[in-house]
């Protein structure tokens, strides 16, 4: 213990992330301790209220003889404690240095994240005590795994795209396995977890949850309309989710610039695409699939995993340090092209949506992980799609209309299901009579193919 006694000012009058007032000690502060310790380190004045002021602290002499032991037994720790005085009254300051092991109290583990203590439980604690050795999940090498479980296809994806991006020596005369040497997936011990992220032929077997799953919905979750799973690699999986993105699931606007029909989805390919990456590269792989919510008005996607204790949301929202949860995933998308690597996806998401005329991103922590959410513009489709229609046609052609806008690969017996109050044959009917006027055609074969919607000059 280092002790000192004097009469100082003291200008700290404010709780924060490394800073906590108590106007006397209890046992149940070593929770605080051990916080500090785990986190970065921070300051405990005993003898202050909440705003910082000075109000006294019985038994000072003997609690700042007693607390260096009582926090030696309990947590293994030898902070400084401070003896000070300031208008005739005493305090003490505790001070925590950061640990550079994992410190737990009672068997329970605490991080001192913003102003507030958690414990730690599940996934957080399993990330947590990895990092403090030095290792993350995805540099853990998977036992069981070997060169057989690897899709050799994805690897020249990758290989294809890290030419064009620049960011590596030419790749075009290695070997898969030599590909995956030089990236630091596989090691002397054998293939990381990231290798079967990345490039595995189905990582489903290794890590069950690491699928994408996709639905779309009404204007809430009570009304699921028809759902898609894509899993694989992340290489492949990022191609597929965006694949049915755009063939199932969003609509698009039509508009024209002179002659030229231009099709935009209604959300910006740029910030959806930025919206999986970080999702998948980011993620908890040891919590639930990544889930990507359609609905008539907005998009969400979220993925598992708390931000990492050094960033809040609003501090993500600004300038910030790249902190990913997984380096050596994250290392790779960046020699792939695929992200950039200073912490600029959610600034790179936002600009998408500025650009494109959307309100802005909403970034939201939510069930153990990051929601994020894009709202589309006003104009909805229906309006879109009333002024195609002459007025001789019925309402239910209005609505077979509306759904192919929605879902233009939509099956007659899916848009009768969708309407509810009209038979298959109906739809085939009016399906037939707007063909044969030029509101729609048929694009692909009756299997595969999608109607789109022509504008009416």
């Amino acid at each position: 213990m280092k002790e000192k006694s004097k009469t100082i000012k003291t200008h700290i009058t404010t709780e924060s992330q490394n800073i906590e007032f108590k106007q006397s000690w209890h046992d149940d502060y070593l929770k605080w301790v051990c916080g500090f310790a785990n986190a970065q380190g921070g300051r405990i004045y005993l003898g202050k209220d909440d705003s910082g002021c000075v109000v006294g602290l019985p038994n000072v002499k003997k609690l700042s003889e007693d607390l260096p032991n009582k926090i030696r037994d309990q947590l293994g720790l030898m902070p400084h404690i401070n003896l000070h005085q300031e208008g005739g009254k005493s305090f003490l300051e505790i001070v925590v240095e950061p640990s550079t092991v994992p410190i737990s109290l009672r068997g329970s583990y605490y991080w001192r994240s913003g102003s507030t203590k958690q414990e730690l439980k599940g996934h957080a604690l399993t990330d947590f005590l990895l990092k403090k050795m030095g290792v993350t999940w995805d540099r853990v090498v998977e036992g069981k795994a070997t060169m057989e479980d690897i899709d050799d296809a994805a690897i020249d994806i990758f290989r294809r795209d890290a030419a064009k991006a620049g960011r590596l020596p030419d790749l075009s005369d290695l070997k898969p396995r030599e590909i995956l040497q030089k990236l630091r997936l596989l090691t002397r011990d054998g293939l990381t977890r990231a290798a079967l992220v990345l490039f595995g032929k189905d990582p489903g077997e290794f890590y069950p949850n690491l699928f994408v799953k996709i639905g779309r919905f009404g204007i809430s979750d009570a009304d699921l309309r028809f759902q898609e799973v894509c899993d694989g690699n992340l290489i492949r999986m990022l191609r597929d989710v965006m694949e049915q993105l755009e063939k199932k699931f969003l609509t698009k606007p039509i508009r024209f610039e002179g002659i030229h029909r231009i099709e935009e989805m209604e959300y910006p390919v740029a910030a959806l695409r930025e919206m999986l990456l970080n999702a998948m590269v980011h993620r908890n792989y040891l919590g639930s699939m990544t889930q990507m919510k359609v609905y008539d008005n907005r998009l969400t996607l979220w993925n598992a995993g708390v931000l990492p204790a050094e960033l809040t949301i609003e501090q993500l929202l600004q300038v910030h340090e790249s902190i990913p949860r997984n380096p050596l995933l994250a290392e790779v998308c960046y020699k792939a092209g695929y992200i950039d690597s200073w912490g600029r996806g959610v600034e790179k998401i936002s600009d998408a949506c500025k650009d494109a005329h959307l309100p802005p991103p909403k970034f939201i922590e939510r069930s153990g992980g990051i929601l994020v959410e894009l709202t589309s513009n006003p104009t909805s489709n229906t309006q879109l799609t009333t002024q195609i229609l002459p007025g001789n046609y019925p309402d239910t052609a209005q609505k077979i209309l509306h759904v192919l806008a929605n879902y233009p690969a939509a099956s007659r017996l899916r848009i009768a299901e969708e309407l509810g109050d009209i038979t298959e044959n109906g739809v085939k009917y009016q399906l037939a009579k707007m063909k044969r006027e030029g509101i729609i055609r048929r694009i692909g074969p009756d299997r595969g193919g999608h109607w789109e919607i022509m504008k009416n000059e």
